[in-house]
């Protein structure tokens, strides 16, 4: 779906992906890029700016009903109808984040999932993004959103001042 906005203008929306604190679940923000903390491409700063699916929800994509049936590019049309505002900030060009987003589809489609938060998480290395194949499965990180007007704030390397990011 997100893949589906970013072909209709939209590039400046983003992903938050992560699991569940048991790990049963996989769990998938969309927002746009000022909710998105500069010094980490896939973090969130505003839990309740954001749209939130979890795996658990099974095809009741952001807990629509009316979905299960739903092509990528329906849900598409559906999100920007119901998350308009999210949408609006999320409207222009972000081509890096685009090519990394089509590079993480890539694994997606062979079902390795991009990880950015996890309880069970060990030490990363702070190039790649790890997934649900594991800490090193080559995904780099997203780009950062440093020099891109109305990003959100910058954090200090330990999550400390500046973050207000929230686990799901």
């Amino acid at each position: 779906m997100v893949h589906e906005l970013h072909k209709l203008g939209y590039q400046r929306l983003r992903i938050v992906p992560g699991m569940s604190p048991s790990g049963m679940h996989w769990r998938c923000s969309v927002t746009h890029v000022g909710n998105i903390q500069r010094m980490h491409g896939a973090m969130m700063c505003d839990f309740d700016d954001a749209a939130h699916y979890t795996t658990g929800q099974d095809n009741n994509y952001f807990g629509w009903e009316d979905a299960q049936k739903d092509t990528a590019r329906k849900l598409a049309s559906k999100f920007l109808d119901r998350f308009p505002t999210i949408a609006q900030l999320g409207q222009g060009a972000d081509w890096p984040y685009a090519g990394w987003y089509v590079q993480m589809l890539g694994l997606a489609e062979r079902g390795v999932l991009p990880v950015a938060y996890s309880d069970w998480c060990g030490e990363p290395d702070p190039r790649l993004l790890p997934t649900t194949a594991g800490l090193n499965s080559g995904l780099p990180m997203p780009p950062r959103v440093e020099g891109i007007p109305d990003a959100g704030p910058g954090t200090s390397e330990d999550g400390g001042a500046g973050s207000t990011s929230r686990r799901m």
